[in-house]
């Protein structure tokens, strides 16, 4: 490592200001970061010292989404095998899945790391290290199946449009990663939704989620009856839990979410009353459902509290899109009304609109330009009582 650092402070002065190389020193200055530390320092007020700078908060992020890669890669070579019918072992499903995967995360960094580059050198101004983590997000929202060409025009909107645009990180309004995702289902709705997309296999096999089943079902009949008559997959409770089913890249193992939950929260980087509440949100919502379910009207209202948990995106976006500390609230009242909303809207845009049964993404999309409003009357409440106490 000395070796490199040598070669890094040599080549420093080529990308100085006034020197040839000088639009290019955010590049540099990435690179040099990347392997080590900054020795660069504060020349004013105020000054904290802290070992976990955003580099270090970023890294744990992709930490804790790392075992979602690895079951991730395993479910798509585990579902092509029951696809196939064919028996095969642990090691050669991960080794297919793998084979789908990394492309799409090349292909995600790869148009990642242009769109940031090319706005620091246009900017002059440091790389901002919160792409590294929206292109570790987005690949883990996708089928394994989507054109890598979509996938990069999908992940350049996101960054531009989703954080670019409003200078970057720490001032972006929505989720750059569900911008990304936002967009793709919308211009690409063939290739991102559907039952064909979700597990690799031969042509027009069917690899219906647990969300579509009670949103098509052929006659009505409760969520819980349609999940057990289907043939396909076990979409038991356990089976829900565990994940051997079809969906996005890094939806399906609650378990692992729940883990990296944990870690982030443990870190300090995740905000856990946003996630308890989220849950909270979406209990309460789904419980009032349930008590308005009538046979005249359709099976998404008939999902248990539980199964809206364990079915679809929603354990994953609340832990690692919604509590995002850059789009979402920072009071902790805020962070309680927020969390209960995007609950609480994850349940309403998949019951009433069964067309669009992952309702998770649009409801922290929308959350995202609350997010604001919420912190701005939360802080004026506060100085109120206080003005009111001290009158």
């Amino acid at each position: 490592m000395n070796f490199l650092k040598k070669i890094l402070t040599k080549s420093g002065k080529f990308f100085e200001e006034g020197k040839p190389l000088s639009w290019a020193f955010p590049i540099w200055e990435a690179t040099d970061t990347i392997f080590f530390s900054t020795e660069k320092q504060t020349d004013s007020g105020p000054h904290i010292r802290d070992n976990m700078d955003i580099k270090r908060t970023m890294f744990f992020v992709v930490i804790a989404l790392i075992p979602c890669y690895l079951f991730g890669a395993y479910n798509i070579g585990y579902l092509h095998s029951a696809a196939t019918g064919v028996s095969s072992s642990v090691v050669s499903d991960f080794i297919l899945g793998m084979s789908y995967v990394t492309p799409i995360l090349i292909t995600t960094f790869v148009a990642g790391a242009i769109c940031e580059l090319s706005f620091a050198v246009i900017r002059k101004h440091e790389v901002n290290e919160g792409f590294l983590v929206t292109c570790a997000l987005i690949p883990l929202t996708m089928p394994p199946d989507i054109p890598l060409w979509q996938l990069f025009i999908g992940t350049c909107f996101g960054i531009i449009i989703g954080k670019e645009i409003f200078g970057g990180v720490g001032t972006n309004v929505f989720n750059p990663a569900l911008t990304a995702r936002a967009f793709m289902y919308f211009a690409f709705p063939t290739k991102i939704s559907g039952d064909k997309v979700w597990a690799v296999g031969p042509d027009g096999y069917s690899g219906a989620t647990a969300l579509s089943i009670p949103a098509n079902p052929v006659e009505y009949d409760t969520a819980t009856n349609l999940f057990s008559q289907a043939t396909q997959f076990d979409f038991s409770t356990s089976n829900l839990f565990w994940g051997l089913i079809p969906g996005s890249i890094g939806e399906t193992n609650k378990l692992l979410i729940l883990l990296g939950a944990i870690f982030l929260i443990y870190c300090g980087i995740a905000s856990w009353r946003i996630m308890v509440s989220s849950v909270l949100g979406l209990v309460m919502t789904a419980g009032l459902f349930n008590l308005l379910a009538d046979h005249s009207t359709n099976a998404m209202l008939t999902i248990t509290p539980l199964q809206h948990i364990l079915i679809g995106s929603f354990l994953f976006g609340t832990v690692f899109m919604a509590s995002e500390p850059v789009t979402s609230t920072h009071t902790n009242k805020g962070r309680w009304i927020y969390g209960f909303m995007i609950g609480a809207l994850t349940v309403i845009i998949r019951s009433v609109n069964p067309a669009y049964p992952e309702g998770v993404m649009l409801a922290i999309l929308i959350m995202n330009m609350f997010a604001p409003l919420i912190d701005y009357y939360i802080v004026k409440s506060n100085i109120n009582m206080r003005l009111s106490r001290n009158a």
